[in-house]
């Protein structure tokens, strides 16, 4: 089969941010099939044009290739040039599928939503089926967090939500807390295919000495965040525990990625005199396991939104691939994975004096904190492997073909 996705945030293996879709597309490449890709030239992660290049790759018996739209690059500037950049995203992938074809299938992927609306479009245009994935509950999460407020914009974006489920041959969702929510907006058949990790990337007995050493953290112990530096990450708490363990001068807290809110939080940071916190550079996906492995636990945190109890972060699968305990700040589902394995301890989300408490009793307790990574890399070799749930994926979409 040959297979369109339409992805404005699609990132390859040597670029940083999340790769679940490079890497699920290579997986489906090794069974035989197509997979062409419309991505964006701007970075979601980093704000900045990052990949203007073309990509072809042959995987076995199939192909992974990826078309760069270009894309209004002010992404990070404020909540109207980041429309702006959705938009632009939305005309020109269009045209650049327009020129794909054939096309037996074709996946769109939300957020941005917008781009789902392209991806139902070529999907009528070139009679294909169209299978549309929620990554995240746009709109509810950005009404939740404040970020939009208008009830214009409101009630466009619940209309245009309801309107791409009910009209995709099927909805396929990341974490089993958004079925509900997609299944009462008008999705008639809902797939779940849940974030994971391709275990095979990291070495749970692997120690980081060299990422350590580059980066002045021998002999602390390091307690490291990766990811987007957003609204939601909520990683001014990050700093109000650091502050708290100024006098603790083994702990150091490291915060690994990018994102529109990292100016304001190193200025923050300095304010404070955070002498014990780190801001890193984000790293392409092929340099996350030295970057975890120079970890003695691993934080995952999100705003105390209730609608975040239904997300699966990437990350939290990543960290216990690596073997590192998990110092979750955030509750729900992820929770109950991280519990379930026993591979972390669960915070508060939003008390930086939880957040504090958490951070020196791993600290104390190395047998443990060992014992907790063991555990959490078995549980995801066992439940969320990537290979498995491609095959999930490959199975839903040759149904649909």
């Amino acid at each position: 089969m040959h297979i369109l996705l339409i992805h404005q945030a699609f990132v390859a293996l040597d670029e940083p941010g999340g790769t679940r879709h490079h890497e699920l597309a290579r997986c489906l490449a090794a069974r035989g099939h197509h997979v062409t890709v419309i991505a964006s030239t701007v970075s979601y992660l980093t704000g900045k044009v990052e990949a203007e290049r073309s990509i072809h790759e042959q995987v076995d018996g199939g192909s992974v290739t990826v078309l760069r739209a270009h894309t209004y690059s002010a992404l990070h500037r404020s909540f109207v040039h980041r429309v702006f950049s959705f938009f632009s995203f939305m005309a020109s992938s269009f045209w650049l599928g327009l020129k794909v074809r054939p096309v037996d299938l074709v996946w769109g992927t939300s957020p941005p939503i917008f781009q789902g609306v392209t991806a139902w479009c070529l999907a009528r245009l070139k009679g294909a089926p169209f299978l549309f994935e929620v990554r995240d509950l746009w709109p509810a999460f950005a009404i939740q967090v404040g970020v939009l407020r208008n009830p214009i914009l409101i009630r466009l974006s619940r209309w245009l939500e309801r309107f791409l489920y009910r009209h995709a041959d099927r909805v396929m969702v990341n974490s089993p807390g958004f079925v509900e929510h997609v299944q009462r907006s008008g999705a008639h058949r809902v797939e779940l295919v849940p974030n994971g990790v391709d275990t095979a990337m990291f070495d749970p007995y692997a120690n980081g000495v060299a990422f350590r050493q580059n980066h002045s953290l021998e002999g602390r112990f390091v307690v490291l965040y990766a990811g987007a530096h957003g609204l939601s990450n909520d990683l001014s708490v990050v700093l109000q525990a650091a502050q708290r363990l100024l006098d603790q001068p083994k702990v150091s807290l490291v915060l690994l990625g990018d994102g529109k809110e990292k100016t304001a939080l190193m200025a923050q940071a300095t304010e404070l005199g955070l002498t014990n916190l780190h801001f890193l550079p984000p790293v392409p996906k092929a340099g996350m396991a030295e970057a975890l492995a120079a970890a003695d636990a691993c934080l995952a945190i999100l705003k105390p939104v209730s609608l975040y109890a239904t997300v699966y972060p990437n990350k939290v699968f990543d960290y216990m691939a690596a073997g590192r305990p998990v110092i979750l700040a955030i509750d729900g589902v992820i929770r109950q994975v991280v519990e379930q394995a026993d591979g972390g301890v669960f915070t508060p989300p939003g008390d930086p004096a939880a957040l504090a408490q958490s951070i020196l009793r791993l600290m104390e307790d190395p047998q443990r904190r060992r014992q907790m990574g063991l555990n959490a890399r078995a549980y995801v070799e066992a439940h969320f492997d990537r290979a498995a749930l491609a095959l999930h994926l490959a199975e839903i979409i040759e149904e649909m073909g």
